[in-house]
């Protein structure tokens, strides 16, 4: 079984992650970039402030990498830009817990403050919902390609998985397939 088999392909929803991974990357990009121009020390543990948030040159490293693999994602597209998205939102997510239980400790290595934790959460939701959109409900349109991936059955003739219809054969009008 291949992974790429298993994922609707070409599906208007790839516009959404793509656009999702682009703004989010360029905007942790920025961020890093404007921490690195500073020449922040690279551990310093008590930060200084960039665009409102305390940094060093660790996190500004670790952001321009995040940023490089979220644009790049946006740049493949599809469904690897979804996945990019979730996996990148939720590692944002785990990290201002982690983040927010090293505060005002001296393992606290990427000089994170609450506004820093606050804005990881933020934007983990934020680009995991922009991966996550149009793909994970439970009541998806009948029209959503992840909808008739997962009902190859219900779905009509026309829209059903390549290897669903080979498998299922030809619908007749009146009922299930023939």
């Amino acid at each position: 079984m291949d992974f790429r088999d298993e994922l609707p392909v070409d599906h208007r929803l790839a516009r959404v992650y793509r656009v999702g991974a682009g703004l989010c990357g360029a905007a942790l990009l920025v961020f890093g970039c404007l921490g690195l121009a500073d020449g922040l020390a690279f551990f310093s543990t008590s930060g200084e402030p960039v665009a409102g948030l305390s940094s060093n040159g660790l996190l500004s490293l670790i952001s321009i990498v995040t940023a490089g693999a979220l644009i790049a994602g946006a740049v493949i597209g599809g469904n690897i830009a979804s996945t990019v998205n979730i996996v990148v939102g939720t590692l944002f997510v785990l990290s201002g817990f982690v983040n927010l239980a090293l505060l005002d400790s001296g393992a606290n290595v990427l000089s994170f403050r609450i506004p820093n934790v606050i804005f990881s959460f933020a934007m983990g939701l934020l680009i995991a919902t922009f991966g996550m959109y149009g793909r994970v409900s439970a009541k998806l349109p009948h029209d959503n390609p992840y909808w008739r991936h997962r009902h190859p059955v219900t779905a009509p003739a026309g829209h059903r998985p390549p290897a669903a219809a080979a498998t299922l054969g030809p619908r007749r009008p009146d009922g299930p397939a023939a």
